[in-house]
């Protein structure tokens, strides 16, 4: 199977290096042309794109690493898009966990009252990227690795036309 695009949201992840490995260990019947990493964050984008250059030319891929901090260009033209985005940053992620603790509940991001404080905080943006998808790459599958992920992804599911899985 050849894939033209895909657009990795949150591409400065420290997760991304593990989908790298994905297609690498899948290059045998997954062609990916090219691989746009997306990400808010410069700094981090520029150290895991740099990374993921290394690996892809590592193994003689010719899949192309692409940096970007724009959503429209990272959405156009791309057959799959990956989000996997962390809204309120690790400060949002310590409040999620530490105030349910707070009152003798589980606190993680998953579920329970942090992942539910988590997924009020990431249901816009990711609907927001779901819509700008929907005009860009109406044909794009979205995969969401966002959490938490079955809110999210239902979400995404009820309010857009594209489609999604997560």
């Amino acid at each position: 199977m050849e894939i033209s695009k895909i657009g990795v949201i949150g591409g400065g992840s420290s997760y991304t290096p593990e989908l790298i490995e994905g297609i690498i260990s899948q290059a045998s019947h997954l062609q990916v042309k090219e691989m746009v990493l997306m990400d808010i964050d410069p700094r981090r984008l520029e150290i895991v794109g740099a990374l993921a250059t290394r690996m892809v030319n590592k193994v003689g891929l010719p899949t192309e690493i692409a940096l970007s901090s724009s959503l429209e260009q990272t959405l156009e033209g791309a057959n799959f898009v990956i989000t996997q985005v962390r809204v309120g940053g690790i400060a949002g992620r310590i409040l999620d966990e530490k105030i349910p603790l707070a009152y003798g509940l589980i606190g993680q991001e998953t579920t329970g009252p942090g992942g539910f404080s988590l997924a009020l905080r990431t249901i816009p943006v990711v609907q927001k990227i779901a819509e700008e998808l929907s005009r860009r790459s109406p044909d794009a599958w979205l995969i969401n690795f966002t959490n938490p992920s079955g809110l999210i992804t239902e979400a995404v599911r009820r309010s857009s036309p594209i489609k999604v899985v997560g």
